[in-house]
């Protein structure tokens, strides 16, 4: 029997990347991905949710029974944003989903993508790294299996992937080239194939580093899931 993973933010460029990798993926048997508007995908391994209030889960946690793992990659930017309105859609919201997925699922494991820079020590200068640094420590007291933080820094979209905003779109296509010498530097780098597979490879809770940077991400990905 393979693995039963939900994913949530397949409507985002990483989300959509873990997303490929898991239904290319002989481990994983089921995929429920959780999102407010339809991805339009049709395959026989996925089944799509949609919900219109990530803070309103009483509709849905019964659809929440039975997965070994979540791969959290919902987020939003800070850009615009006072630290009370990014609490929320970040802190607030990711805590309120967890609670509901281990609640029926205990044992499983949960993966959340926070980013390069986070601050666990909640007091710096920076606004949004103190918020994914306070949310990092709520999932990591949580009774999880396991939970791993994913702290990417510059991710190359592959497969086709393409971010929804054009000048960010841009940025992917001129950072290409770049790429190509950058990913022989494992810590430098990463891309959305290395995010899926790397959260893959967690799912059997063996893995011992609770936070992953780009070296980690890229290196757990080319792991066996039997390693």
């Amino acid at each position: 029997m393979g693995y039963k993973v939900v994913i949530t933010g397949t409507t985002g460029m990483v989300g959509k990347g873990v997303l490929l990798e898991c239904m290319d993926h002989p481990s994983i048997e089921n995929i429920l991905i959780v999102n407010r508007s339809s991805l339009g995908i049709s395959h026989p391994k996925v089944r799509e949710l949609l919900i219109d209030d990530f803070f309103d889960l009483s509709t849905i946690s019964g659809e929440l029974t039975g997965f070994d793992a979540c791969f959290f990659c919902l987020g939003i930017t800070s850009l615009g944003q006072s630290e009370a309105s990014y609490t929320k859609t970040t802190y607030d919201l990711t805590l309120n989903f967890a609670d509901a997925f281990i609640d029926q699922n205990e044992k499983s494991i949960f993966c959340y993508v926070s980013g390069t820079g986070t601050d666990t020590s909640e007091k710096g200068r920076v606004m949004w790294a103190r918020v994914k640094g306070k949310t990092e420590n709520a999932l990591l007291r949580m009774p999880f299996k396991a939970a791993y933080m994913f702290r990417p820094g510059y991710i190359q979209p592959m497969k086709g992937i393409k971010s929804k905003t054009k000048w960010v779109q841009r940025m992917y296509n001129l950072f290409r080239p770049v790429y190509s010498i950058l990913k022989h530097f494992p810590g430098a780098a990463t891309n959305t194939s290395h995010m899926g597979l790397a959260m893959i490879n967690t799912l059997d809770g063996a893995y011992r580093k609770q936070v992953l940077g780009n070296k980690e991400i890229n290196e757990l990905a080319l792991c066996s899931t039997e390693n």
